[in-house]
């Protein structure tokens, strides 16, 4: 047998004080185990004692005027499903067995029993326990640890995703940020629009993030280009949604990515690129990050333009409002808006970005 250095507390429920000393002086009687009993004479005491001190093992008897056995078992189960609890009893027909087992006993004996037997069986309770206790114990250790990994990895590719925003942001300076606020304004219009799960927030933040990363097979002449695009140049421009999309769409852990680089500048009329989608044909996620991409644009400084005025930004969303724009998305940016009232919400340093620009 296992020996236990530790004290182990049994609480003996019995409305018969010769039961109690004969019980008592059987378990202390054996020595494998420091064993330390507690005694009630009523299932109400028993339960008090029960919930008050760090019990290991509950001997208890079936029969018990006012609360019988059964009822201070199902209130003991009704806080704890673990700890080993063996019904005593006189009666042999089947039914009280039956009974005490149906209502979470671990073990049943009849009386009179001998020191041998009851020993024994506190013992098997006992080892029995706490092999289950050493196994939660692991099982913790071991989803202690999944997590861990878990945390480590999401914050790997945390890192990584928005490393790789920045690459993109840098091929034009004027952009410088961008991909970080987009995915920000996303995440907080994804939420205004009901969603609480926070996993759904992070996918579609993280889709807010990488939602250009098609620029990167354009070449960095045509993006930072100041001047009008040439017809040519605009269609060159273009593709940064489809090679986006190609990018993304192997990523099955997150679909949202490649959904929202390829769809971000499809239009609720239909008047958008590369499909031409129209309405709720546009995924969500791609309708969200059309109003905030374009918030952005209007919002921060460009090559082509300064910071709009705020009242300038909102007849702007006004007027793409169930055009360029998802109705119920636009709305919910201009509420935000309005909430702005000291226009705080423009290029928003969402990040420490350094000031050195890749020339590719």
């Amino acid at each position: 047998m296992n020996r236990n250095k530790e004290t182990t507390t049994v609480l003996i429920i019995d409305d018969s004080q010769f039961i109690i000393n004969s019980v008592t002086r059987m378990i202390l009687n054996y020595h494998e185990r420091a064993i330390l009993c507690l005694s009630a004479l009523s299932g109400e005491k028993g339960l008090s004692l029960f919930e008050t001190q760090d019990v290991d093992l509950v001997l208890l008897d079936y029969e018990m005027p006012n609360m019988d056995g059964i009822q201070v078992l199902r209130k003991i189960r009704e806080k704890d499903t673990d700890t080993p609890v063996i019904v005593m009893t006189a009666q042999m027909e089947e039914e009280y067995e039956t009974m005490a087992f149906s209502n979470g006993a671990t073990d049943f004996i009849h009386k009179p029993f001998s020191e041998k037997v009851i020993t024994a069986r506190i013992e098997h309770q006992l080892s029995y326990a706490n092999m289950q206790k050493q196994m939660r114990k692991e099982i913790e250790r071991h989803k202690e640890l999944a997590e861990k990994r878990l945390k480590q990895n999401y914050e790997i590719l945390s890192e990584t995703i928005k490393a790789l925003a920045k690459t993109i942001d840098k091929k034009d300076p004027y952009t410088r940020g961008h991909s970080e606020r987009v995915a920000f304004y996303s995440r907080c219009l994804a939420k205004c629009c009901g969603i609480s799960d926070e996993n759904e927030l992070n996918n579609i933040y993280y889709a807010g993030l990488l939602h250009d990363i098609g620029k990167i097979g354009i070449p960095a002449t045509i993006i930072r280009k100041s001047t009008k695009l040439t017809d040519e140049e605009y269609a060159r421009i273009k593709e940064h949604t489809t090679i986006g999309y190609e990018i993304l769409k192997k990523v099955k852990s997150n679909p949202l990515l490649g959904l929202g680089a390829h769809y971000h500048h499809e239009h609720y009329d239909g008047t958008g690129y590369p499909q031409k989608l129209k309405g709720d044909e546009i995924p969500f996620v791609a309708r969200i990050i059309c109003v905030a991409d374009a918030y952005d644009a209007m919002t921060s400084h460009r090559s082509y333009h300064d910071t709009m005025p705020q009242e300038m930004v909102k007849k702007q969303l006004k007027e793409g409002l169930g055009t360029q724009f998802d109705p119920q998305i636009c709305r919910i940016m201009l509420n935000l808006i309005d909430m702005d009232v000291n226009y705080l919400m423009k290029q928003l340093d969402t990040d420490d970005y350094d000031d050195d620009t890749d020339e590719n």
